[in-house]
């Protein structure tokens, strides 16, 4: 038995505690007069409660009401309300300090007791006292109601325990009823009055036995028992039965006064505190101290316990701590479709998923540890049948035993092998580890329990666990370690802190390392890939099918994908512990070792993970047959830039329109618009349709409303003269002559505004208008009403008039398109342009033919950088890809902006200022500073030679600048174009750089992935290269792009890898027939596009098969059908399996393991194994033997193998 405290506060003396019976909220009341309202989970204080004078001795809640109850020093008893968190009512009578305070578990009853000697009983819904108690003839220390009978026990430091019979107060204070004649004389002789004639609330027994006082009396919640603790260090147990109560037994332990005590509510146990400093367990039956837990310098106060859960609170000196005295996490494991589990009694059981059917008890291990203890782990081993079990009871012990082969029921085990150990787990088919943490050893044993091998942990360990075949996880305090049994070496460490529990995935590749508070998912080299953080408690986890973890905390079951996006899936009504995951059924293990199955809805998790992938086909097929809606998931697709994914889960017009304007989707935003008929809106949607270049919706915008200005000068500049005209018109009949003046301007019409000038008694500049535009006429007639003549009139000289500058293109008649927004592949299928594609067409036929040792085979990838060739149609020959849809939504590149007398403010050049802006090499070789760009390309990304760089070098420069000519003799005036449009800044103004990375994904790659499909390799090798130099020379704008930036290096690295060790083996003699195979092995393992990876696999198996390696030509005809299931060539991989399996054996031994992690040297092409030393490429991290160190990288052919560098930056 162990205390596990879960929640401990600092305060003055804690002298009442109690629990509330459904939320996770503790009262306290203290010494100081206060009480305070605790949330024990969250480790948070919600409330204080200060009204008392002096302190407060006693707190309840009410089970069902929001109501508590306290008493205190005050002589006063106070009933508060948890909604208001105030004092709802005082009741006043008792005339000394009041000890207890207790609600009855139905009626509406307060039973207090109090130094007066009485113990009295309230009724708090109409605020009176219904009885008093007397008989006591010393301090009342303790009264509490019988949890089911009507009865009433005390105790008193008149050295008695009183049990009092309350059954004429209920019927006296209750409704009334029939009753029969018989029960009405049983009643009348059943309850003797009191001396006063009270028949209301009776003595029925006193009990005597302590010597001294006694401070706390409870009774028992099932059985006819009472415990009772006084200053004479003693706890006693008393038995009741109908007509007399007796002492049963003595505990005897404590070395001063038992202040309190109580019975464990769902175990045979007795737990008591006392001013020795200590809390004792004692046994039921025996009457024996179990277990005893000590502080330094507290003495206990009170204990109470909470009505449903194992937990206990304690108060002492300085606070109040709140702990559970066992683990109740249920010890089990899980192996395939079968769970194993412990329960309560201690029995083995194992559950079916696949039949959903619970065995019998296979073993009872009642006797592993003490009984007081349940086990905690179990590891299974599946070849031998048996299982380790191990116990914190004795410091660690385990026990291995092999399981039965029929479910006998609960047997014990007659074949066992203990030891001791905190840890124990299957590590192989015949061997298990066995930690001990006081020694810090492992210790490797066969099945017999012998000790084969003894190793000293490396790092101090609080743990192990199962990290693979031969290897163990090591949790220490601040790390987990991945330690190699056999090679007795730690093959790689993570930081972390506090790790308890690791799950692993399904397929192995990662693993959920589990925290109180954090979870962290790396894979299976413990290479983080993302971590979290509750602030409520962790308890456990399991991975699904599509590698979502799914994980439950004290109250919630939420899931987590392995880019770190994670959600609630629902609320627990208690706590559970996941193990298995089928569908859309979770299976988990309750507190009491019972399987529960719950229901969960993954639509959330697997809508989020398909749109990580660019899934767009189950995407749609997800907003078809299932109800996601949510402002959660309208605000994580906005987000992660999805707004016109969002746009389908939306109904408010408001919420709509704003995603419209985000995506740009004009047509939505207008409809929207249209609905609302806000002038914020309208103002809103003419600023993005401006923007966009349409100008029908900008005209309607500006008609909505009524800017007559800006529509004026959008007729001019879209070169509609009859709108112009119409406008003109309209002013006139609104009388705004400033329109109507603007408009004849626009219209270049020198009459009308002559006319306008007159209407409006402006002859001076009427008669200036007509003169400055040849209207000789028109100036003499002004000039003539007037009373004047020319003579008289002095205007200044003036030249040829300016007309308005011509519109070359009537755009009016055609929608200008200055923001391009492609549909995404998504926005397609809804709109109809692309069929939607159903489960079925994803596995298409297959080719036959062949191409010079290449076959083309049909595939769907649902990632950014798949080939994507739409016009190419599948052939049987292998001539084409058959690709349905663009999976990737790329703009086209941004709009050029030249900017005039860039930086002139700042007073230096703006080329000038791109380099102080921006660490990016590219940015630097757009301003021509190439020797600032190549040292940071060699200290970023280790380039020492700059070569092949140099064309990229001088499309970018070129690309950044425009040339205008000047006047004759004068130098041509050079612009600046910018990336950042928008920014005015000197310090944030940056650079365009060509050929994007959406241009390079969308174009380059896809070159590149032809050039694969029709084998012509050398070429597709060089493309790679060129890629690879464009994306070392450019620049990127978010963090997502600049992971994407990273893919696509990783990409290059991998083909170029590839395809070199094909090209490598082509060109080998016939000869050289072991070297073939291996490369043709090394190939296969490369990793490139599910769509290539089909031709590498049939080279394998067919030189494999033709030089008659029949066990590696049957391995990799498993994985050709694994891919590729029907076709002519699918049939022809099974006829070579059949024939391979057949033979089983290879005539040639190659240097190749398929089931060993490696990887392959990019010089030699030969593998380097995990655990074997290596240098890497500082920027497409290829790895080399260590002898190449320092040599020109031969995928990049740029850089230096093992230089140092501090990794590519491509964005600021």
């Amino acid at each position: 038995m162990q205390m596990l405290t879960k929640f401990e506060s600092k305060s003055s003396r804690a002298k009442g505690v109690a629990f509330h019976p459904k939320r996770p909220w503790i009262l306290v009341s203290l010494y100081s007069s206060t009480i305070q309202l605790w949330d024990y989970r969250m480790g948070t204080l919600i409330d204080r409660f200060e009204e008392h004078d002096g302190p407060v001795r006693a707190v309840d809640f009410h089970n069902t009401q929001p109501l508590f109850v306290s008493g205190g020093d005050d002589y006063k008893i106070k009933v508060w309300s948890l909604q208001t968190r105030r004092c709802l009512f005082t009741l006043t009578g008792h005339l000394d300090y009041i000890r207890t305070v207790f609600f009855h578990h139905e009626l509406p009853w307060i039973i207090s007791s109090s130094d007066d000697q009485t113990i009295r009983i309230w009724n708090w819904q109409n605020r009176s006292q219904i009885a008093c108690l007397t008989g006591h003839n010393h301090y009342t220390m303790c009264a509490q109601f019988h949890p089911k009978d009507d009865l009433v026990v005390s105790a008193s430091l008149d050295q008695t325990v009183r049990v009092w019979d309350i059954s004429g107060l209920r019927k006296k204070h209750s409704a009334p009823s029939s009753m029969a004649f018989e029960d009405q004389m049983s009643r009348v002789n059943s309850n003797q009055g009191d001396m006063f004639g009270n028949t209301d609330a009776v003595v029925k027994y006193v009990l005597e036995g302590h010597d001294r006082g006694v401070n706390w009396v409870a009774f028992h919640p099932t059985m006819p028992l009472i415990i009772s603790a006084g200053d004479d260090r003693m706890v006693k147990l008393w038995r009741m039965s109908e007509t007399k109560a007796w002492e049963v037994d003595t505990c005897r332990g404590h070395f001063n006064n038992v202040t309190c005590c109580l019975f464990h509510p769902h175990q045979d146990l007795i737990i008591s505190v006392g001013e020795d400093k200590t809390i004792r367990t004692w046994d039921l039956n025996k009457r024996t101290s179990v277990q005893s837990f000590r502080r330094e310098s507290d003495r206990f106060w009170m204990i109470a316990a909470h009505p449903e859960m194992n937990l206990f609170a304690a108060g002492h000196d300085s606070g109040v701590m709140v702990f559970k005295l066992e683990r109740e996490r249920p010890a089990s494991t899980v192996y395939q479709s079968t769970l194993f589990y412990m329960n309560k009694e201690k029995q083995l059981r194992a559950y079916d998923f696949t039949k959903d059917s619970e065995s019998s008890p296979l073993l009872s291990l009642k006797k592993l540890g003490s009984p007081w203890t349940p086990p905690r782990s179990l590891s299974y081993n599946p070849a031998e049948r048996a299982i380790l079990v191990t116990s914190p009871a004795d410091n660690g012990i385990y026990e291995l035993v092999r399981l039965p082969r029929d479910a006998a029921g609960a047997i014990e085990p007659t074949d066992t092998r203990k030891g001791a150990g905190n840890s124990a787990v299957f590590i192989a088919r015949n061997r298990f580890a066995v930690f001990t943490k006081s020694s810090q050893s492992i210790e490797v044993k066969d099945l017999s329990n012998a000790t084969t091998k003894t190793i000293k942990a490396p790092i101090t360990t609080n743990d192990i666990y199962y990290g693979g075949t031969g290897c163990l996880l090591l949790f220490a305090p601040s790390s987990v370690v991945l330690y190699d049994i056999h090679q007795n070496k730690t093959l790689t460490e993570l930081s972390i802190n506090g790790v308890k529990y690791a799950v692993w995935s399904n397929d192995g590749q990662h693993v959920a390392l589990l925290g109180k508070h954090t979870i962290t998912i790396a894979t299976k080299n413990l290479e983080t890939v993302c971590s979290l953080h509750e602030t409520i408690r962790i308890k456990s986890a399991a991975w699904n099918d599509s590698d979502v973890l799914i994980y439950s905390t004290l109250n919630h079951m939420k899931y987590t994908l392995l880019n770190g996006d994670n959600g609630i899936i629902r609320t627990l009504e208690s706590t559970l512990y996941l193990t298995n995951i089928k569908g859309p059924i979770v299976y988990c293990l309750d507190r009491n070792g019972k399987v529960v199955k719950l229901a969960i809805d993954p639509t959330e998790f697997r809508f989020k993970k398909a749109l990580i992938n660019k899934n767009y086909e189950e995407m749609l097929r997800i907003i078809k047959t299932s109800n996601l809606v949510g402002q959660s998931i309208i605000s994580y697709l906005q987000q992660k830039g999805y707004p016109e994914i969002a746009l389908q889960f939306v109904q408010d017009p408001q919420t709509r329109f704003d995603l419209a304007i985000e995506c740009g989707n004009l047509s939505v935003a207008l409809e929207m618009a249209k609905e609302i008929d806000k002038p914020k809106v309208w103002t809103k949607l003419g600023h993005e349709a401006l923007d966009h270049g349409n100008h029908e919706i900008v005209e309607l915008v500006y008609q909505k409303l009524r800017d007559f200005d800006k529509l004026s000068f959008l007729y001019l500049v879209t070169g509609d003269v009859s709108k112009l005209q119409r406008m003109s018109k309209i002013a006139d009949h609104r009388g705004d002559y400033k329109a109507k003046f603007q408009s004849s301007l626009f219209l270049a019409d020198a009459d009308a505004r002559v006319q306008l000038l007159r209407e409006i008694d402006m002859g001076a500049l009427a008669y200036a208008v007509a003169k400055a535009n040849g209207k000789e006429e028109e100036a003499q007639e002004i000039l003539e009403s007037a009373g004047l003549t020319a003579d008289q009139i002095k205007l200044p000289a003036v030249g040829v008039p300016l007309s308005v500058p011509a519109v070359v293109n009537e755009t009016f008649k055609a929608k200008l398109d200055l923001k391009p927004v492609e549909p995404t592949f998504f926005e397609k299928v809804l709109l109809g342009q692309v069929e939607a594609l159903s489960l079925e067409d994803k596995s298409a036929a297959n080719g036959t033919g062949e191409t010079n040792g290449f076959d083309a085979f049909n595939d769907m990838v649902d990632d950014e950088f798949a080939p994507k060739d739409n016009d190419a149609e599948f052939e049987e020959d292998g001539g084409g890809w058959d690709i349905d849809d663009e999976l990737l939504d790329v703009d086209d590149e941004d709009e050029v902006d030249v900017v005039q007398d860039a930086a002139a403010a700042s007073g230096v050049s703006e080329a000038d200022l791109w380099v102080r802006n921006s660490p990016v090499a590219a940015d630097h070789v757009a301003a021509g500073s190439f020797e600032s760009a190549m040292q940071l390309l060699n200290r970023q990304a280790g380039v020492v030679d700059f070569a092949p760089l140099k064309p990229r070098f001088l499309e970018v420069y070129q690309a950044s600048r425009a040339y205008l000519p000047g006047n004759e003799g004068m130098p041509s005036v050079i612009t600046y174009i910018r990336r950042t449009k928008t920014e005015t800044a000197p310090n944030k103004l940056l650079p365009i750089v060509p050929r994007t990375l959406s241009h390079l994904t969308t174009v380059d790659l896809q070159e590149a992935y032809k050039l694969v499909r029709t084998n012509h390799l050398e070429e597709a090798v060089t493309k790679f290269r060129e890629i690879l130099y464009d994306l070392v020379v450019s620049a990127v704008e978010t963090a997502n792009e600049a992971t994407e930036a990273t893919q696509l290096i990783d990409i290059c690295k991998e083909y170029i890898l590839g395809l070199s060790i094909e090209l490598e083996r082509r060109s080998l003699p016939d000869t050289e027939v072991k070297r073939n195979l291996e490369l043709a092995a090394y190939f296969a393992k490369a990793k490139l596009q599910p769509v290539h990876v089909h031709n590498a696999l049939q080279v394998a198996m067919s030189q494999s098969f033709k030089y008659k390696n029949f066990s590696s030509a049957s391995r990799f005809a498993a994985r050709y059908l694994e891919l590729v299931s029907s076709g002519t060539k699918a049939e022809q991989a099974r006829k070579i399996k059949a024939r391979a399996d057949a033979n089983g054996t290879d005539a040639i031994k190659i240097d190749y393991d398929q089931y060993a992690e490696f990887d392959i040297c990019a010089a030699t092409h030969t593998p380097i194994y995990a655990g074997a030393p290596f240098v890497q490429d500082p920027l497409t991290k290829a790895k080399y033997l260590p002898e190449f160190k320092g040599k020109l990288c031969s995928v990049s052919k740029i850089t230096a193998i093992g230089a140092p560098a501090s990794g590519l930056r491509l964005m600021l």
